[in-house]
């Protein structure tokens, strides 16, 4: 699954996603300072419809993005397995994957509660707590263990891969690319065709990524005409703290990876810059996907091991995700000027590292996620509000993180497999 356009070429894509980037947060603040006079938003304003157009510019390129994921998934990763071969060799970069995942996401929880307990950034705000019975606007959905078993395994692949849940499809592909390798010469043609759809996926990617620029642009303008930089400035101390969180565990998890590939770390990074950029600039890890494949396998990694970790790590290793969670539960107890206990805290991360498995391909899981464990510890979930006007910030960076995280566990464990070209 070798491709070989212009070197110069994701260089070129990424000058244009960051120059979009940067032009949104011009545009925002100007139409922000130009028509929010009042600082409430009127529904019939025309920001409201500047807004909304910019909206749907974002939305129109993550359809494209989730159009091409289920194929994409399904056919790497049969192919992928079909090579492989034999059942023991899944069975352990499976195994080799999920231990990779579990041992990141409770380094990504300790390290978001050491750092929230000794910044403590919510002791210092002032802003009027929202009342306890207020609505926090988001879908009933608790992580239960039936809810984390409907999540896992799917009753029809078609509903599967029109809902784009990637561990469902993961656990249909394996089966599928099981059957395929037992089968031998008889499922060869199987074997071509779905290897052929990998390629045409890939082309097809190369030609969306055209439009991720656009939607870049739009998804920065929207958030600030709506809030206006001034949100930064009264948020700066939570997010400030937030991001320096984010850049310690990927530079954590960074020099964990040095000990594996040694300097290729940075030959990592500089493949991944565009898909960490993309997913930064429309605060989703899933628009990354596609692209971060492709650019996996630039760097060297082996197609078969990548095909079943990276939709794995999608599922069950989103770092940035994990840390932002153990962040907003403290930083929402101490904004009430609750104090948790180091039991009740530690409690709180395996109950995090469990919930948050379940409910991945939830919209803002990550908030859904909280709110159960806010509620759980006698925490008004109101607090969540205080949130949400940042949500969209916060996300850019932890979904930029969980890419980092994805590909980190890709190269090591090709280079565990001895697979690393």
């Amino acid at each position: 699954m070798t491709t070989h356009p212009h070197v110069q070429k994701p260089n070129r894509q990424t000058l244009y996603v960051v120059i979009a980037l940067v032009l949104g947060i011009v545009v925002g603040e100007w139409l922000n300072l130009t028509f929010n006079d009042s600082g409430v938003i009127n529904p019939d304003s025309t920001l409201n419809q500047i807004i909304s157009v910019f909206k749907v510019l974002t939305e129109i390129f993550l359809r494209l993005v989730k159009m091409i994921i289920a194929p994409l998934v399904i056919s790497t990763l049969v192919v992928g397995m079909a090579k492989m071969g034999d059942i023991n060799t899944v069975g352990r970069i499976g195994i080799k994957a999920l231990l990779w995942f579990f041992s990141a996401s409770i380094f990504s929880l300790l390290l978001g509660m050491l750092l929230v307990n000794v910044l403590s950034p919510g002791s210092l705000l002032h802003i009027d707590l929202p009342s306890v019975g207020a609505d926090t606007g988001l879908p009933d959905v608790k992580p239960t263990l039936s809810t984390f078993a409907a999540h896992i395994f799917p009753k029809s692949v078609v509903e599967a891969m029109a809902d784009n849940e990637i561990l469902q499809i993961v656990v249909f592909s394996m089966f599928f690319g099981v059957a395929c390798a037992s089968l031998g010469e008889l499922a060869q043609p199987m074997v071509k065709l779905l290897d052929s759809l990998t390629h045409i996926m890939l082309k097809v990617t190369s030609y969306v990524m055209h439009y991720a620029p656009v939607a870049v642009f739009s998804a920065m303008a929207s958030v600030i005409a709506q809030h206006g930089i001034g949100v930064l400035l009264t948020y700066g101390k939570f997010i400030g703290e937030f991001y320096f969180g984010l850049l310690l565990l990927c530079t954590f998890l960074g020099c964990f990876a040095f000990l594996f590939i040694g300097r290729r770390i940075l030959s990592l990074i500089s493949h991944i810059r565009e898909p960490m950029l993309l997913a930064f600039g429309t605060a989703s890890s899933e628009s990354a996907y596609p692209k971060l494949l492709q650019q996996l396998e630039r760097f060297g990694c082996d197609e078969k091991v990548c095909g079943l970790v990276l939709p794995l790590g999608y599922s069950f290793n989103l770092d940035g995700s994990m840390m932002y969670m153990t962040f907003a539960v403290l930083f929402i107890a101490q904004a009430y000027g609750i104090d948790m206990p180091l039991a009740d805290q530690l409690l709180m991360l395996l109950v995090l590292l469990f919930t948050s498995k379940g409910v991945a391909g939830v919209p803002r899981a990550s908030l859904i996620v909280i709110s159960a464990t806010l509620s759980m510890f006698k925490i008004p979930e109101a607090g969540l509000l205080l949130l949400l006007g940042i949500d969209q910030i916060l996300d850019m960076g932890r979904s930029a993180t969980n890419v980092f995280g994805n590909s980190v566990a890709s190269a090591v464990i090709s280079k565990w497999e001895k697979a690393l070209k």
